[in-house]
């Protein structure tokens, strides 16, 4: 059934298209359009223009009026020449199957929706069997009600030998749709079979949370491309892969991490992102448990992004719809060594001392009141971590001896 999962993305070249409404002004589109090209190169694609409309919402047939639509086309036509012609155009919203037959037979190339290209990155990024199997059924998931657009093919043939006569589509009526009814009963089969082998998984894993013993379980949670990885690769030691791309996470990794002499498990988790798939919440079900049977969270937040105050309302959104928002957690601001703020006449300031100044002033911020629930650090520069190691201690002792209160660990005292 490879025909219906979304092929390994290759270098190509796309153009990028969003809406400007009353719900989301051109900065905002700017902000998704930005994050969307991010998403085009995580993918390996190149993008080389931007189109956007002033609307008062999708057009249910286009996503774009029809003057719009007739612009696009136009600049691919000019593009074809080119060496690297026009090879995709990227939808900042999901497009319905009605919207994806329209689009691609105006413009002749291939059309993704933002949740397509989240898909195609999860399915280059899943390694082991449980993210392969979850990207999988949700891929299939996005793709049974588009069903009928792998088949427009039918309608370009010349003949057929379905029932009946006529010209077009007529004759082929038929077979297409037996084909569509056979493809589809295929596709459901196999998802049946993909969500068995998640509840195997999700049993196992089960099972494997129950022998881990009596530690207090902690989970990296925040927007994708945020540092949670290399915070786990800082506190655990370990070697989980991180790097400046979309989703570099798929798999929740879970270490053991002692701070002081008190151990407790540390899990780093999948990625949020702005309009998320509902296909791979559902799907990634199994995963996310992790962030479910927490104890505490630890909320890790990009300070250096410009838009990192959405962000945390995003991940705040995700984890409501989990229903873990009432659990103990705290903000991590990690990239404080990439943050903007030092004033013109600080220019002839060593690094270190630039750096002492930021950390103060965001001490005084609206978010340094959040008390003990709020720190500061660089991750990726040490800076600070002394600080967040102490008051995390501090965190998984207390919900430790409320957890486990007849438990004879022996705590060290941390000096004030």
């Amino acid at each position: 059934m490879k025909e219906f999962v979304i092929s390994e993305a290759k270098a190509e070249t796309a153009v990028l298209v969003g809406l400007i409404t009353k719900e989301q002004d051109e900065a905002k589109t700017k902000e998704y359009l930005d994050e969307l090209e991010f998403l085009a190169d995580t993918a390996g694609a190149v993008t080389v223009k931007r189109f956007t409309q002033r609307v008062g919402g999708p057009n249910q047939t286009s996503y774009v009026g029809k003057g719009k639509l007739e612009e696009i086309k136009e600049y691919i036509k000019e593009c074809e020449d080119n060496e690297e012609p026009i090879g995709m155009v990227i939808f900042d919203d999901e497009l319905s199957a009605k919207q994806l037959k329209n689009i691609e037979s105006e413009l002749g190339v291939k059309i993704l929706d933002r949740t397509s290209l989240i898909l195609d990155i999860f399915a280059m990024r899943a390694q082991t069997a449980n993210a392969k199997t979850q990207v999988e059924l949700a891929q299939y998931r996005y793709m049974l009600p588009r069903l009928q657009r792998l088949w427009t093919h039918l309608e370009r043939q010349g003949g057929g030998s379905g029932s009946g006569g006529g010209k077009g589509s007529v004759g082929l009526r038929g077979p297409g749709e037996t084909q569509l009814e056979m493809d589809r009963r295929i596709i459901l089969q196999r998802m049946s079979l993909l969500k068995q082998r998640l509840a195997e998984i999700d049993k196992q894993k089960s099972t494997q949370r129950k022998n881990r013993g009596r530690m207090i379980r902690v989970a990296l949670v925040g927007y994708t491309n945020v540092g949670k990885s290399t915070i786990m690769n800082m506190m655990a030691k370990s070697e989980v892969f991180a790097e400046n791309k979309l989703f570099a996470t798929l798999d929740t990794t879970v270490r053991k991490v002692v701070v002081e002499n008190l151990p407790f498990l540390l899990a780093d988790t999948v990625g949020f992102i702005r309009k998320l798939p509902t296909d791979l919440v559902e799907s990634f079900k199994s995963t996310l448990d992790e962030v479910r049977e927490a104890d505490l969270l630890l909320h890790v937040v990009d300070i250096s992004h410009p838009d990192f105050e959405e962000q945390i309302d995003v991940v705040n959104e995700t984890l409501k719809d989990l229903g873990v928002s009432d659990k103990p957690s705290m903000i991590i601001f990690n990239k404080i060594d990439n943050y903007k703020w030092v004033e013109k006449d600080e220019d002839d300031l060593t690094p270190e001392t630039k750096e002492n100044i930021s950390l103060e002033r965001l001490e005084k911020t609206w978010m340094a009141r959040l008390n003990d629930n709020c720190l500061f650090i660089s991750a990726k520069k040490h800076e600070n971590i002394d600080e967040y190691r102490k008051v995390l201690y501090s965190k998984v002792r207390e919900l430790h001896v409320q957890k486990y209160p007849y438990n004879d660990f022996l705590y060290p005292q941390i000096e004030e």
